[in-house]
């Protein structure tokens, strides 16, 4: 793995339940600004392999991500965040203030 993807296979395996993080979020904290792209592409390719949290990765507006066609796949993921004790407003969307967590400082 190169660096940059290690970081974020890291920062995302250490949100801890009940909070979230943003793409771009994850991509600045592991040293890539304009990164967020590259953290779907792991979250892709290595949630699994790795037991992420992919669940806890969510957009900059607070919504959930996913395609139409992979309306199941939000799905899952809220019921997971709500699980978890997340509670989405009537607009579909989480209160960054006060589910956002960031990671300790060693990463930036």
């Amino acid at each position: 793995m190169v660096p940059f993807t290690e970081r974020v296979v890291q920062i995302i395996s250490e949100i801890p339940a009940g909070h979230v993080m943003t793409y771009g979020q994850v991509a600045r904290a592991a040293g890539n600004p304009r990164g967020a792209r590259q953290v779907v592409r792991v979250l892709h390719s290595m949630s699994a392999k790795h037991n992420l949290p992919w669940h806890r990765i969510i957009n900059a507006q607070g919504g959930i991500s996913t395609p139409s066609d992979r309306a199941d796949k939000g799905n899952r993921q809220r019921d997971l965040l709500e699980a978890e004790g997340i509670v989405f407003a009537d607009n579909g969307k989480i209160d960054l203030h006060c589910y956002r967590w960031f990671p300790e400082e060693e990463y930036i």
